[in-house]
């Protein structure tokens, strides 16, 4: 009997030391867990959004449709009684929250430890949800992130993830809910990883691009795997078209700014009335519908008007008016206050403007460039790339939504210049406040002052230094690790049993039976104390293969827990993120 259980502890052993997940592995099964909430939450909240819209309107198409089927009184109203529910949702919602801030899953990933408290989040996203269903100019995807970001933080408590897994996981939501949101996978994960994490080191990069593309893969089992742009066949006319897009990334660079500070005015504007949040939010929703009355095409993030430029041929003026209603329709909404993403509004100014500038330069050289659709569409990406401070982002987001190889060109030509004329006027990008950081706390500084404590995981599995082999055994069939701790009877570190110091004894039942863990213990092992320095550990782990360490009081040599290299080196790329992006702005979403 003993025999057999030696030998499926000795295949258990076997099994585990060459299929036992790591650390990195475990963290893409959270990650691939997050990508499938995130990829049901995101149809969800679509369902609910075309619900209310249907309670309001009575059409649960799209947001053109039913404002093109109601009475101009009824375009009046609709995106104002919007505006007073998601007011009043947000004003007395509050106090369910009890007083709690709501994070955003940006501010949470970077100056926060990765928890988003539900009731806050819950309510931004129920107020949100009453200002997109009632035609508010504003987009969808900032609660679909919000919400999957928020079950990623409830998943990661739940889980006890140490804080810099959780920030991650938080990040991971937030690509979730964007891939959902656009069908865009790569274009998801890399929003994150450069607007909001400032880094694609791998160990943050792999769980992103895992999360966003499950998520995708759920988004599209439930609404169809088509691209979201489905544009006309775009075609690089001739080499001359460098020079123009080129010229169009200069303008997307040069307005940009403009469009962020007429945001910035917008909302100082709407804060200076001394009113209640939800007399703003019905002012904003009565501007909106006071537009519609013979521009029904304000309603809505703007996806309607977008795909009309792509498809259709536009005189000058038209375009210029849709693009100026629009634009006034989104400050009112934005400025208002109410909740929500402003990323499909900035790639319809971007594709409006992208028109505007194509269509003059058609007509002046109709043989050596193409027509104004294909500055659009390469107008979308230079304006988001402008307004972003991510040009790798945009384009590779507006090849995602569009599926079409022959724009890469042109978009890596127009949104590098774009990103370079916008960051010459305006340091900051449309993601400033939320981003925020000490500026007078240099990331060098950070961490050469913080601690070991700071991530050290309690309890890690040890064995006394008299306990017998079958313990030791079991314990590490039990476990993830490669090093067994060793500790004395009063809980001071003795060394390590590495796993492969056991296996001669698995097959000997005689010394099996008489050796214990203080004959197998190697007593000169790397250690770093609580109060260590992150810099301490990091020149620790480069002499060190393994992936843990254990973390030693150096008075009494007690025994407090062990650092991760994975733990280490996430917060280490967050830190350095930090320092190599620009200061980064607020989402006025």
């Amino acid at each position: 009997m003993r025999n057999a259980v030696k030998r499926v502890l000795a295949l258990r052993l076997w099994l585990a030391e060459r299929f036992r997940p790591g650390e990195a592995t475990v963290m893409l099964a959270w990650a691939a867990l997050v990508g499938v909430l995130g990829g049901l939450s995101g149809p969800a909240f679509r369902r609910a959004a075309q619900g209310v819209q249907w309670l309001l309107t009575q059409n649960g198409t799209s947001l053109l449709s039913a404002a093109q089927s109601l009475a101009w009184w009824q375009r009046l109203l609709v995106p104002a009684i919007g505006g007073l529910v998601a007011g009043l949702v947000l004003q007395h919602g509050m106090r369910l929250a009890r007083g709690n801030k709501a994070r955003d899953y940006m501010e949470a990933v970077t100056v926060g430890d990765g928890v988003i408290r539900a009731r806050p989040a819950l309510v931004r996203i129920v107020s949100s949800l009453f200002s997109v269903a009632s035609g508010g100019s504003i987009g969808r995807e900032g609660a679909m992130s919000q919400l999957a970001a928020l079950l990623a933080s409830q998943v990661g408590k739940l889980g006890r993830l140490p804080r810099a897994r959780l920030r991650l996981l938080v990040a991971c939501g937030g690509a979730a809910g964007i891939a959902s949101a656009y069908n865009a996978p790569i274009g998801g994960a890399l929003f994150v990883a450069e607007v909001v994490l400032g880094s694609i080191a791998m160990e943050s990069f792999g769980p992103l691009v895992v999360s966003a593309v499950i998520s995708t893969i759920v988004t599209r089992a439930t609404l169809g795997d088509l691209p979201l742009f489905q544009i006309q066949a775009f075609e690089f006319v001739s080499a001359f078209e460098i020079a123009t897009y080129l010229g169009l990334g200069l303008v997307a660079g040069t307005m940009a700014p403009l469009f962020l500070w007429l945001l910035e005015q917008s909302t100082r504007f709407f804060h200076s009335w001394r009113v209640p949040l939800w007399a703003r939010l019905t002012l904003g929703g009565l501007i909106v519908g006071a537009i519609s009355i013979q521009h029904p095409y304000v309603w809505g993030n703007g996806y309607e008007a977008l795909l009309l430029i792509l498809k259709t041929d536009w005189v000058w003026s038209a375009l210029l008016m849709l693009l100026g209603f629009k634009l006034v329709a989104t400050l009112a909404t934005v400025g208002s206050g109410a909740v929500g993403g402003v990323f499909t509004p900035t790639l319809l100014v971007g594709a409006a403007l992208g028109a505007l500038y194509g269509g003059p330069v058609h007509a002046l050289f109709p043989n050596v460039t193409g027509g104004p659709q294909a500055y659009a569409v390469v107008g979308m990406g230079a304006f988001l790339a402008a307004t972003t401070h991510a040009p790798l982002t945009a384009m590779v987001i507006l090849f995602d939504m569009t599926l079409s190889h022959d724009v890469v060109l042109p978009l890596m030509l127009a949104c590098v210049a774009a990103y370079g004329a916008s960051k010459a006027l305006r340091k900051d990008s449309i993601y400033a406040r939320v981003l925020h950081q000490d500026e007078g706390d240099e990331p060098e500084k950070r961490l050469a002052t913080m601690l070991v404590r700071d991530l050290v995981k309690p309890d890690p599995p040890c064995v006394r230094e008299k306990d017998r082999f079958d313990l030791i055994t079991a314990t590490f069939a039990r476990h993830q690790h490669h090093n067994l701790y060793v500790v004395d009877d009063g809980g001071r570190f003795r060394g390590v049993i590495p796993l492969h110091e056991i296996k001669p004894y698995l097959h000997d039942e005689r010394l099996a039976s008489i050796v214990i863990a203080q004959d197998l213990l190697i007593e000169q092992f790397p250690m770093v104390g609580p109060d260590s320095t992150l810099e301490e550990a990091l020149a620790k782990f480069s002499k060190h293969p393994g992936e843990r360490l254990p973390v030693v009081e150096p008075e009494g040599g007690w025994l407090v827990g062990s650092i991760t290299k994975t733990d280490l080196l996430l917060t280490l790329a967050h830190e350095v993120g930090e320092k190599s992006a620009s200061p980064r702005a607020t989402p006025v979403s």
